[in-house]
């Protein structure tokens, strides 16, 4: 079984040194690295040449802007069996190739696998499913994120390309939401994907002070998700119960006299609603 592991990158050296080293250190080796690289300079090439002779790389440079089309010309040159999306600032921990690869192959039933994440010393954010459980189109918002994404070479065969008007850089309002997006789709195919508790891949937690900095990124995350809900034809009670909640999130936090986080959570809501109707 290999994988071809699709990175998107821009503006980073330091985060891809540590996604390479912890490729590096995993016990299966039979892995690609498809490296799609969006700087207009060189900073990536000494750091990638010296990772040659360990695993295959290939990198290629895309002038297009945004994740999505940086991931399209990764799937166009992918040869895998499982092809997943590594963010430029996630790491693996150790053995997580070997226990994917250990899960499909146990169960040839299944056609892709999620997980969630931590940053290392066991900080997480946002609402992640209690247990393993096989995600459907109500579930999927708390069993996956972009870079824990593993699916067979059958579902991208089925379901093709991103949609590349989602996530960051993508040049629209819709800055995120394009994974689940890619999930969606996948479950309309008929495909089974499971969400596995144990399965943590690490990434920094981005939402610690509920500053300005988080409230205008979760502007554009929750943009995409409105958005994404919206394309996806969901019931027409689905959206409200989402925004309910939140409102009651927002009640709840100012009974709290947490005030940073009620209005974080009311951009959320507004932004949520604005990708809806867009």
């Amino acid at each position: 079984m290999k994988f071809s592991l699709i990175l998107a990158t821009v503006g980073r050296s330091d985060e891809v040194s540590r996604l390479l080293a912890s490729l590096d250190a995993q016990d299966y080796r039979n892995f690609e690295l498809i490296v799609v690289d969006q700087n207009k300079d060189d900073r990536l090439v000494a750091m990638l040449t010296s990772y040659r002779e360990k695993f295959a790389i290939q990198h290629v440079r895309s002038a297009a802007h945004g994740v999505s089309r940086a991931r399209n010309v990764g799937l166009g040159l992918a040869d895998g069996d499982v092809i997943s999306f590594p963010d430029d600032d996630c790491w693996y921990p150790a053995g997580l190739l070997q226990k994917v690869a250990t899960e499909l192959n146990r169960h040839p039933e299944l056609d892709g696998l999620t997980g969630r994440f931590t940053d290392g010393d066991g900080r997480t954010e946002g609402r992640w499913l209690e247990s393993s459980a096989l995600l459907n189109r109500y579930n999927v918002w708390r069993g996956a994120i972009e870079f824990s994404i593993f699916l067979r070479r059958r579902v991208v065969d089925a379901v093709g390309n991103f949609n590349e008007l989602l996530g960051v850089g993508a040049g629209t309002v819709w800055g995120a939401a394009e994974g689940t997006d890619y999930l969606l789709r996948s479950l309309q195919h008929g495909f089974k994907l499971k969400f596995l508790v144990d399965l943590t891949l690490h990434h920094p937690v981005k939402t610690i002070d509920f500053d300005d900095g988080a409230c205008n990124r979760q502007k554009k995350y929750e943009t995409g998700i409105g958005h994404v809900m919206r394309i996806n034809d969901y019931p027409l009670w689905y959206f409200p119960a989402t925004c309910l909640r939140t409102c009651a999130g927002i009640l709840l936090a100012m009974a709290k006299g947490d005030f940073p986080k009620a209005r974080f959570k009311y951009v959320s809501v507004l932004a949520r609603m604005h990708g809806w109707r867009g």
